[in-house]
């Protein structure tokens, strides 16, 4: 409309000096004014080109020579700035399912990289799903107001950056302040679930609001477009949820997915940065990508309370100070079991005697037997019945296999070769 020689509408004669598009195409008087982004919405920025194509049809009546040309400005500039400013449907939806995953991701596995150090109870998951629900809560509300003070088109790729980045952090987070809140005391849970995966989970939540900002297309469509974007962030808890508990947890140990979540997060926050507009004086994309490196490698290399991680369980051998040949496995922070490897017959913990006890009552000392043992464990049992009993065949099922490996060199696990 300029290049047909149109005059820009002075401050208080029609013209608006609001901003009501991308800060990239904002009016000089608007960033001269300072003034805070107003939203985005496609129909106000429709009005505004109406009212400046409505002056030059006036003035192109009045003789100027502008009425058809000017006329033909609204459909296409409207059109343009259309695809400018509302996001794909596709991509709006992807974005809220995976950041809505990510968020229940870190909550699933948040379980399992607290239970070194405040264990695995029914208090452990209540603190863990408070904190992650508050962090939804407050990231959901400051989300909402930040879309309506900035253009959400900026603000997406580094939110969905920074989410991935203490996504990466709460590993190490949890690493270094675990010692010092170890127990089960319910401040100590609820503190340091609130260290590690508040921050993550508020982030990333704060994305939904700013993908239905930039979604509207006009006050008439608010119920569906909320409705929809709501359902799919529901999906995609849904998805991270059962994906996470029955099929990674049982196939990885907790770090590397957390790093692998951190890190894909990262990635999706640098494509979004790339390809939506930003303003050239936010942070850059060098940094982001460096400070990942950095956590991912942190978190492997703050040390952890487990000699072994297994997809189930965090496990160490650690000697017993009172007998030199005794050993005792500990699973998160439960005495699992003793072994002493000296003596195959020494039964430390009270539950094993009274198995043995009743094995004893009914079946003549000495005879050996045909014993199928439910989970191995430390081989307590299996190894006292091979030394009571000569002969006696056990076939021991144990569904984490790590720990039969960590059994053979620690526990003098000496499996024989079956029938």
């Amino acid at each position: 409309a300029r290049a047909r020689g149109a005059r820009r509408p002075a401050p208080g004669r029609g013209g608006s000096t609001s901003h009501v598009g991308p800060p990239t195409w904002q009016s000089s008087a608007a960033r001269s004014g300072n003034r805070p982004y107003s939203g985005d919405p496609i129909a106000a920025q429709a009005r505004a080109c109406t009212r400046s194509c409505q002056a030059m049809r006036s003035r192109g009546r009045s003789g100027d020579g502008s009425g058809p040309s000017a006329s033909m400005a609204l459909p296409a500039t409207t059109w343009a700035l259309g695809i400018l400013s509302r996001m794909p449907t596709f991509l709006a939806s992807l974005i809220v399912f995976c950041t809505s995953a990510g968020v229940l991701v870190l909550e699933i596995l948040a379980g399992r990289l607290l239970a070194p150090y405040v264990g695995v109870t029914l208090e452990t998951y209540t603190g863990i799903i408070g904190t992650v629900l508050a962090g939804i809560a407050l990231g959901s509300w400051q989300g909402g107001r930040l879309a309506d003070h900035r253009d959400p088109r900026t603000l997406l790729g580094p939110t969905v950056a920074v989410g991935g980045l203490l996504a990466l952090a709460c590993l190490p987070i949890v690493r270094v302040f675990g010692p010092a809140f170890a127990g089960r005391d319910p401040l100590a849970i609820v503190t340091l679930a609130f260290l590690g995966f508040f921050a993550p989970a508020a982030v990333l939540s704060a994305v939904t609001p700013m993908v239905v900002k930039v979604q509207l297309d006009s006050l008439r469509l608010t119920g569906p477009t909320v409705g929809r974007l709501s359902a799919v962030g529901t999906v995609g808890a849904l998805f991270g949820t059962f994906v996470t508990g029955f099929v990674l947890l049982a196939a990885f140990p907790t770090p590397p997915i957390v790093i692998a979540v951190g890190i894909a997060l990262v990635a999706a926050g640098l494509a979004l940065w790339t390809w939506l507009p930003r303003q050239d004086s936010g942070p850059q994309q060098p940094p982001v990508i460096a400070g990942a490196i950095a956590l991912a490698a942190l978190g492997l290399y703050v040390g952890t309370p487990c000699e072994l991680e297994t997809a189930y369980f965090c496990a160490a051998v650690v000697p017993d100070e009172e007998q030199a040949s005794g050993r005792v496995l500990i699973l998160d922070t439960l005495r699992h079991s003793y072994v002493d490897l000296d003596d195959p017959t020494h039964l430390e913990f009270e539950y094993a005697r009274s198995v043995v006890d009743v094995i004893d009552a009914q079946f003549p000392e000495g005879r050996p037997l045909d014993v199928l043992n439910v989970g191995g464990g430390g081989f307590t049992l299996p190894r006292y019945l091979a030394a009571t009993r000569p002969g006696t065949q056990n076939l021991v099922l144990e569904l984490d296999p790590e720990l039969i490996r960590l059994a053979r060199p620690e526990l003098g696990l000496r499996p024989s070769p079956q029938p």
